[in-house]
């Protein structure tokens, strides 16, 4: 297997970085990033001419109505079903302890 990045330039992405890093996780994110590297490597190498873009794995189809617009409804009529109206307002109960 061929090594992907080397220790020394983990330090050098780390020192730019601004990360101060120890022995063992310089040690452990030369591994770590050699297995991303491998992985990106392999997807590279993937032969995906034959497949077309998508943005899903599935189709996906809006369920939702057509934004359309509506009449608006009469203010006068909704305000008849309110229970309280103040100064062509709703008025709702206090909440978190709110003095009225």
């Amino acid at each position: 297997m061929v090594q992907r990045i080397s220790r020394e330039e983990v330090a050098h992405v780390a020192r730019l970085a601004q990360l101060s890093l120890s022995e063992e996780e310089l040690d452990s994110f030369t591994s770590q990033l050699g297995a991303v590297l491998d992985h990106a490597a392999d997807l590279e190498a993937l032969n995906v001419d034959d497949v077309e873009p998508s943005s899903h794995p599935i189709p996906l189809k809006n369920v939702l109505r057509p934004d359309e617009p509506i009449e608006n409804f009469d203010i006068e009529e909704v305000f008849e079903v309110a229970p309280e109206i103040e100064e062509n307002q709703f008025r709702v109960p206090p909440i978190l302890g709110e003095s009225q």
